[in-house]
C-alpha cells in the first residue's frame, strides 16, 4: 500500500505529534509570562530520533500565533548569528508591510527595519550582532511584538552559540521582550551549561524528552492503520507499539513499513509483519545506532561492550572488572555516556542502554 501518513525522515514534521502535547502546553504558557522569566529560556534535551526538531517547528508556529517575530529553527554553525537576523527580517516582512514602513538599505548585505532603524550586516563592520539584535528587539517591542529565537543541534564549545546567548542575556537584562529555545543532545547541552561564560543558562527551564508512552503509540497506530484501511490484529498492533520502545523516529519507521508491506486490500501476512519489524530496526540502527557510536571514543565503546554481556541492567563494578580498570575510572565514562543520553542509571550502581537496539547492534559486532 502507499504510505500517506507516516514520514520516517529527520526534521520533517509528521501529520500527528504523538506524546508531546505537555511540552507544547508548557511552552505556550511560558509565552504569557513577563520578559525575563526563566520559563522563557528553554533547553530541550533528547537523544537522536526523539523529535527535537519537530518540537521546535511546532513551537515556532505557536509563538507566531501569539504575536512573536520568530527566527525559525537555526542549526548551530558559523553563520548562525547572521542567519538569525535574516530570518527575523523575513518574519518581520508581513508586519512591516502592514505598517507601510519603507525598508532602508540598498545592498543585499544590509538588513533594514525601517522607522529610523537600519540593522547592518557583519560585513559593514560598524555594529556587532548583539547591538543589531538589541536594536531590532527594541523596535519590534515598541510595536507590541516579542522576538523568539529557536536554535537546533546545539554544539558544545561553539563560539557562535556563545555569541547568540550572550546577546540574549544582555537583551533580557535590558528588559527586552525576547525568548529562546535551544535543542540538542544531552551531552552538548551539559557542556554548554558548564561553560563559565554561560552559567545563567543553568536557571533555564529544562525539557527532557522521554520515550513516548507505549499506550500513546498503540493508540496512534490503531487510529492511523484504521484510516489506511490496514487490517492488523490488536495483538500485532500492540506488539508493534512495544517494538518502538517509545522512540518517535522508530514509531514512524514501523508504521511506514507495516503500511508498504500490506497488500492492496490492507492485509499483512505474518511473514511481511516480521519483515516490517526487521527493516524498521535495520534502518533505526543505521540512522541512529551507528551515528551515535561514531561520536564516541574507544573507551566509551569499550564501556558499552562491557555492558553487552548483561540482559538488562549492568553493575558498574562488573563493567569495571571487564574493562580491567578501577571502579573510579569506569565512573568517569559512565558519566560521559549518561550525559550523552546513550545509557541511563535506573538505580545506584546500575546502568542500562537508553538507545533502543544499540545493545543488539553491539552484539552483532562481537
Amino acid at each position: 500500500m502507499q504510505d500517506i501518513y507516516f514520514d520516517p525522515s529527520f526534521g520533517n514534521r509528521p501529520q500527528d505529534l504523538v506524546g508531546r502535547a505537555t511540552y507544547l502546553r508548557e511552552f505556550e504558557a511560558a509565552l504569557s509570562t513577563r520578559p525575563g522569566n526563566r520559563a522563557r529560556s528553554i533547553l530541550i534535551l533528547g537523544q537522536r530520533g526523539y523529535g527535537k526538531t519537530v518540537l521546535l517547528l511546532e513551537m515556532a508556529d505557536i509563538a507566531s500565533r501569539n504575536g512573536y517575530i520568530v527566527a525559525s529553527p537555526t542549526v548551530t554553525s558559523k553563520e548562525m548569528p547572521e542567519r538569525i537576523l535574516e530570518k527575523l527580517h523575513h518574519s518581520s516582512e508581513e508586519f512591516l508591510k502592514k505598517e507601510k514602513t519603507e525598508i532602508t538599505g540598498g545592498s543585499i548585505n544590509i538588513l533594514g527595519f525601517g522607522a529610523g532603524i537600519q540593522v547592518q550586516s557583519k560585513e559593514s563592520g560598524t555594529t556587532s550582532f548583539a547591538f543589531r539584535l538589541s536594536e531590532l528587539c527594541n523596535k519590534l517591542g515598541e510595536e507590541g511584538h516579542g522576538v523568539m529565537l529557536l536554535i537546533d543541534e546545539v554544539q558544545a564549545n561553539s563560539e557562535e552559540l556563545k555569541q547568540v546567548i550572550i546577546a540574549y542575556q544582555e537583551i533580557v537584562g535590558e528588559g527586552g521582550d525576547i525568548a529562546i529555545v535551544m535543542a540538542g543532545l544531552p551531552g552538548a547541552i551539559s557542556s554548554t551549561l558548564n561553560d563559565k561564560v554561560l552559567t545563567f543558562l543553568n536557571r533555564a527551564k529544562k525539557m527532557n524528552l522521554e520515550p513516548i508512552n507505549i499506550n500513546d503509540v498503540y493508540g496512534y497506530f490503531r487510529n492511523t492503520f484504521k484510516k489506511s484501511k490496514i487490517k492488523i490484529s490488536d495483538d500485532d498492533c500492540r506488539a508493534a507499539a512495544l517494538f518502538t520502545a517509545g522512540s518517535p523516529y522508530l514509531m514512524q519507521l514501523v508504521g511506514h513499513y507495516i503500511t508498504i508491506y500490506s497488500d492492496d486490500k490492507g492485509l499483512l501476512t505474518k511473514k511481511y509483519y516480521a519483515a516490517a519489524m526487521e527493516d524498521a530496526k535495520k534502518d533505526f540502527i543505521n540512522d541512529i545506532g551507528k551515528i551515535t557510536l561514531h561520536a564516541l571514543s574507544e573507551k566509551d565503546i569499550e564501556f558499552l561492550q562491557a555492558m553487552v554481556m548483561d540482559n538488562d541492567m549492568s553493575s558498574i563494578s562488573d563493567v569495571a572488572e571487564r574493562m580491567n580498570v578501577s571502579s573510579a575510572y569506569a565512573q568517569l565514562y559512565k558519566r560521559r555516556l549518561i550525559d550523552s543520553g546513550i545509557i541511563e542509571q535506573p538505580r545506584r550502581g546500575k546502568v542500562r542502554f537508553a538507545v533502543a537496539y544499540l545493545r543488539d547492534y553491539l552484539m552483532s559486532l562481537c
